[in-house]
């Protein structure tokens, strides 16, 4: 069984959502046969570096809304965060463009390493206050979990890895996904958004046939 997921290394929900598929994951009597493939999502294609704007101003400004509005919805996201396992910091989040680390994460997926990179990424950024846009942060980070950062280095230069982010954009267009997360079950069943574990253990049963 092939699961899909696309999502966005700035996309909160994208996080927790990953973690309520895992636990829905654990609970599934054929989880060994699940094969997970991350596909590449950007919400915000041409975010650039943000520095005299905190995440809650970024927020109040995206929709018209007041600081306060803003950092009230961002404390929900941090409560609901905690009730699945994960810290956010959203006082220390450093707002960037994630073209390079949905590049590097290619590359970490050719190597069999893409979960743990996915995951190494996921918890830098929105509990250490990790710089996603930063070349030189993100290699050290791919180097801390045993990738070959000589020739990851190569494969960005080279133009390839950018090649296949393209990829996933076209395919993003047909399937018509808007949002993320969004994960597809066997190039047949959909789930949107950071949907509880039941929800998500209930499609892997339908999509395996073993309901």
């Amino acid at each position: 069984m092939k699961v899909e997921i696309w999502s966005d290394f700035v996309c909160p929900f994208c996080y927790m959502g990953e973690r309520k598929f895992e636990k829905a994951l654990e609970l599934f009597e054929h989880k060994d046969e699940v094969e997970i493939v991350f596909k590449s999502f950007q919400l915000n294609m041409d975010q650039a570096e943000v520095k005299d704007k905190d995440i809650h101003q970024v927020i109040a400004d995206k929709y018209n809304i007041s600081y306060e509005q803003a950092k009230a919805n961002n404390d929900r996201i941090v409560k609901a965060a905690q009730e699945v396992g994960l810290n956010y910091r959203f006082d220390i989040l450093k707002l960037n463009n994630t073209e390079l680390a949905h590049q590097i994460s290619k590359y970490a997926e050719y190597n069999d390493k893409g979960k743990e990179l996915v995951d190494r990424y996921f918890k830098a950024y929105f509990e250490e206050g990790f710089d996603i846009g930063n070349k030189e942060k993100l290699i050290e980070l791919a180097e801390e979990i045993g990738l070959n950062v000589i020739e990851l280095k190569k494969r960005l230069d080279d133009g390839s890895l950018k090649a296949e982010i393209e990829k996933d954009k076209a395919l993003a267009r047909e399937l018509d996904i808007s949002g993320v997360p969004f994960f597809v079950i066997n190039d047949k069943y959909a789930v949107s958004g950071a949907q509880d574990p039941e929800e998500f253990l209930k499609v892997l049963k339908k999509a395996s046939n073993y309901n």
